[in-house]
């Protein structure tokens, strides 16, 4: 019934209104006869005409149709509706007293006010027992998910007004931090305490808390949902009701994930002194400048006050785009920003850039990363990785440069893949020129996967539930340390500062994190509902692919557990024993070989054989 009530056409619940509204005034009027004389039964009464109610009768009609009264909703009845209600009162009373001078009628001339009154309060507490009744009937009867909204305030209470028009879901209670707000019936629901969630949940068979409190800090919202996702019931952020009023579907409304909300841990501070006293005044490079690593250096170089950056970078338009992005932000700290085209593996241009602009510390975060693309072009992998580290770190020793921090990988500790065996080897030529190269401080960082980097899961996984999914996960074990951009840009600048030659700095990032449980997060946080594969339900399912080629269930930050600290109580300094200077040559020459060959066999062979660590992950080994 309820859903043949409100599916009904908009024609015809106008003329229930209307004729609703006309018997309403007829019932109005003799009441306020009956109110004025103090009976229920005023016709044997004397001085009492009756022929107001014909009149009251013929003018009803126009009086609510031209006040709109007719087209008020059930669900909008508010202060513009209630003044419209008022209006039709007093314009059916001036009407009635009017008629009764006219027509010389008999009766006492109060009865048309009353009438007036009366035709209000009757009017408008059938709109609200017509609202109560119809969300009383729904309830019952509907199949629509309850939920329960955490906050109270103005984005609530609009929620709230949504739903109740939709065939989704069902508000049931508020839950709100605010104790003054407890026990208070809030647009018709009542507000309980957070403390009471699961009982409320159980009790009111709640599958779905949705998050309504827009005004939060981050920090706070990433708590908050932490807490309510212990809970036994989805937890949604819905889109912003500025988004919704503009027309932008769900689709396209759907929020942003921020890197930070899904580590799992606190972001670490890592603004000390020390990074700008090391590049204050100094002439910095930046290789891979226009990579999602390199031109966060670059822009956090900015606040740092070198005497001038120089973008190294073979992609033009990488180029051109950190350049543009840097040029107004760089012009006003009155800092020279240079741009030079180039490869880290043509030498000779290494050496005109160095030596021309006067460069007096290099960060080479120019590399090639991507696992599966190295995997495919080893041989290239190879001469960018190794060789191109090798030229620049040659080149930063022969002009005699005050540093030079190498970009690692936790995917180099115990390689399974050819991009990590070449980060590997980069890393162990550049502790071998350290030994021989005391005028210049190398170091090492090493990282695990970056939050937003390009190739990284969360560009990834934010297009796929754009585009309705599903979610791609290689494997439900699968493990990574994750840090965000800013963290890792920070790091090889505070590197820069702690370096005393040959060091291997790693952050605490705490425990690694599962991909599936960052993509579940990334579905939620998004406004989405994970699909259940039994039952279908749900938004966004999640694929499971199967393990790509070089791709292990877990990295690993350190080779040895050898440590020592730093002045930052979160940056360790791992202590490795590097090859000798006779066996980095011997590897040097081999893989120079493979390359120029273009011998693809033959670097796996030298990968297999001489990186330490290096093996088939278990996957392929079980394969093979």
């Amino acid at each position: 019934m309820v859903t043949r009530l409100l599916g009904m056409s908009r024609i015809k619940k106008k003329i229930i209104f209307l004729v609703t509204d006309c018997l309403i005034a007829l019932i109005s009027f003799y009441c306020a006869v009956c109110l004025r004389y103090g009976t229920w039964w005023p016709f044997d009464l004397p001085n009492v005409s009756f022929l107001l109610l014909p009149v009251v009768a013929i003018v009803s009609p126009p009086i609510i149709v031209f006040l709109g009264l007719h087209r008020i909703k059930l669900h909008a009845i508010e202060s513009d509706a209630t003044m419209r209600i008022a209006m039709a009162a007093a314009l059916l009373s001036l009407t009635a007293i009017a008629a009764s001078y006219l027509l010389n009628l008999a009766g006492p001339r109060s009865v048309p006010l009353i009438f007036g009154a009366v035709f209000f309060l009757l009017a408008m507490s059938a709109r609200v027992f017509g609202l109560y009744a119809l969300r009383y009937l729904s309830e019952r009867h509907s199949t629509c998910l309850p939920v329960i909204i955490y906050g109270a305030g103005a984005a609530g209470i609009q929620l709230a007004a949504a739903l109740r028009q939709s065939v989704e879901a069902r508000p049931v209670l508020f839950v709100d931090d605010n104790p003054n707000l407890h026990k208070v019936v809030v647009a018709g629901l009542e507000v309980r305490a957070p403390g009471e969630l699961r009982h409320l949940i159980n009790k009111y068979g709640v599958a779905r808390v949705l998050l309504a409190i827009p005004s939060l800090s981050d920090k706070k919202r990433n708590d908050l949902f932490a807490r309510l996702t212990k809970l036994p019931v989805e937890v949604q952020v819905l889109p912003s009701f500025i988004d919704l009023m503009s027309g932008r579907s769900l689709e396209t409304s759907l929020r942003t994930v921020s890197p930070d909300e899904l580590l799992g841990r606190d972001m670490v501070e890592l603004d000390t002194p020390e990074i700008a006293k090391a590049y204050a005044g100094r002439v910095v490079m930046v290789t891979g400048a226009g990579g999602s690593i390199g031109s966060e250096l670059c822009r956090q170089l900015i606040n740092c006050n070198p005497a001038a950056i120089v973008l190294f970078e073979q992609s033009e338009y990488a180029l051109y785009a950190i350049n543009g992005e840097l040029s107004e932000m760089a012009a006003q700290a009155r800092i020279p920003v240079i741009t030079r085209l180039g490869s880290v593996t043509n030498r000779a241009r290494v050496v005109r850039v160095v030596t021309g602009d006067n460069v007096d510390i290099i960060l080479h975060a120019a590399a090639y990363k991507h696992v599966p693309l190295v995997e495919d072009n080893e041989v290239e992998g190879a001469s960018n990785n190794v060789i191109g580290t090798k030229i620049v770190a040659d080149v930063a020793d022969e002009v005699g440069i005050e540093r030079f921090i190498l970009v690692s990988t936790d995917k180099a500790v115990r390689p399974t893949n050819i991009m990590g065996a070449t980060k590997r080897m980069a890393e162990l030529v550049v502790q071998d020129i350290q030994t021989r190269a005391p005028q210049t401080r190398y170091a090492m960082v090493r990282f695990g996967n970056v939050l937003g980097s390009s190739g990284s899961v969360l560009p990834l996984f934010q297009k796929q539930i754009a585009a309705g999914g599903p979610v791609t996960v290689t494997h439900p074990d699968v493990t990574r340390f994750f840090m965000t951009i800013p963290e890792a840009a920070r790091l090889v600048l505070l590197a820069g500062a702690y370096a005393t030659g040959g060091d291997v700095f790693v952050l605490d990032m705490g425990k690694p994190q599962k991909i599936v449980d960052i993509a579940k997060r990334m579905i939620e946080l998004s406004g989405r509902e994970l699909k259940d594969p039994d039952t279908g339900k749900g938004d966004i399912a999640i694929e499971i692919t199967g393990l790509r080629p070089g791709e292990k269930l877990y990295e690993e930050l350190l080779i040895t557990d050898d440590l020592s600290t730093t002045p930052h109580p979160k940056i360790l300094r791992a202590e490795e024993i590097p090859l000798s200077e006779i066996q980095v040559a011997s590897l040097l020459r081999a893989t120079e070989a493979a390359i120029a060959n273009g011998d693809a066999a033959a670097l796996r062979a030298i990968v297999r054989d001489r990186v330490e660590g290096y093996h088939l992950p278990t996957h392929e080994s079980a394969s093979a």
